[in-house]
């Protein structure tokens, strides 16, 4: 069997006889009217009638569609920092969109109302926003970018590709914020189109994304090395959740993996967690577990890390942008405020040692 429906899933402008519905990409039928979702590492085996674990891809009748094309849930303004992004047009905006629905299901998960809308019966509202109209909203509020974020932006791929297609010759970038459980296909179809990338490594251990996010490890790893391998911009976030996954042996474990796999230029940004969601007998990250694993990351080699939530901690804790040649301070950020950027053609201006990253203005 082979998969069908690898191209854009339903062209822009063209009506679909029921709000949000249009076919799936990357779906392989098979013989007794199931179809196998190719599109995130879950690989859902999906029945006639059924949906897969992200809730809102659906067997109809032997045939894989989407529930939730044109259908955001959101759609604002934000800044590149908060994706979190530092590396990308830093002090530019994003425009963010985003449908119900999740391929995990986080149990300290920030957005769980419209992420786990599906799976928990909560009803959220949606409103019709095709791809032609995220861009031109984009472009009318001199957004440098689209973002596919807030759930994850896999699960709604055809959407995104859709858009994708028509905002690079707009001038705008795609970003994708995302737990990085896309399948090599996916990669496939979605790499031409996506220009860098926030990935999620919530961890270094399988235990841990199997009780606590309901997925597995390999398949980040192996999505993360995808993704440079395609040549997207990548940056990495790791929220450090008190008891769960902040052992430091597994942090020196991450860090090294970062460094040998996707080289020591590559941002990292640590975070604080805070109560959220089925976590909120949780407490916050101690401010020295983050300084610990900063100084971790260090030592592996990494050249850019960056710690969150911690705004207004200073000191060991800043999220300014140095040079790793000279050590000058080349962006200055209060929150997600950029009020100093002095990297010039990608490098320090002092010793011209280049930064990885996406700067053209």
């Amino acid at each position: 069997m082979t998969s069908t429906n690898v191209g854009v899933s339903c062209p822009t402008g063209s009506r679909t006889p029921e709000r949000g519905i249009a076919p799936a990409i990357l779906a392989t039928p098979l013989p007794d009217g199931s179809v196998r979702c190719d599109l995130c590492a879950h690989r859902c085996l999906v029945r006639p009638g059924r949906r897969g674990i992200c809730g809102v891809r659906e067997n109809r009748a032997g045939s894989l569609v989407t529930l939730v094309y044109g259908e955001a849930v959101a759609a604002e303004l934000d800044p590149i920092e908060k994706k979190p992004l530092y590396h990308v047009l830093p002090g530019t905006t994003a425009y963010s969109i985003a449908t119900r629905g999740c391929s995990f299901h986080c149990r300290f998960c920030q957005n769980w109302a419209i992420a786990q809308a599906p799976r928990e019966g909560v009803r959220t509202r949606s409103f019709r926003l095709p791809p032609h109209e995220v861009v031109a909203r984009a472009v009318a509020l001199r957004a440098r970018s689209i973002a596919y974020t807030y759930v994850e932006p896999t699960i709604f791929a055809e959407y995104v590709l859709d858009t994708a297609r028509l905002a690079k010759p707009a001038g705008l970038l795609n970003v994708l914020v995302t737990n990085g459980y896309q399948t090599p296909e996916a990669l496939d179809v979605l790499g031409p189109w996506i220009d860098a990338a926030n990935v999620d490594l919530k961890g270094f251990s399988d235990r841990f994304y199997r009780r606590v996010c309901g997925a597995r490890l390999a398949p980040v790893l192996d999505a993360l090395v995808g993704m440079r391998r395609h040549g997207i911009f990548v940056e990495v976030t790791t929220l450090l959740v008190p008891g769960e996954n902040d052992d430091m042996g597994e942090i020196r474990e991450l860090t090294a993996w970062l460094v040998r796999e996707l080289g020591p230029d590559t941002p990292w940004h640590v975070s604080r967690f805070f109560p959220a969601h089925l976590m909120t007998d949780h407490p916050p990250t101690p401010l020295g577990s983050i300084v610990e694993a900063v100084g971790i990351g260090r030592s592996a080699g990494l050249r850019h890390i960056y710690p969150g939530n911690v705004w207004g901690a200073g000191g060991e804790l800043s999220d300014d942008t140095r040079c790793a040649g000279c050590g000058a301070t080349l962006i200055v950020r209060r929150g997600y405020a950029v009020t100093a950027d002095r990297i010039v053609d990608g490098a320090c201006p002092t010793c011209r040692t280049p930064i990885a990253g996406i700067w053209a203005r």
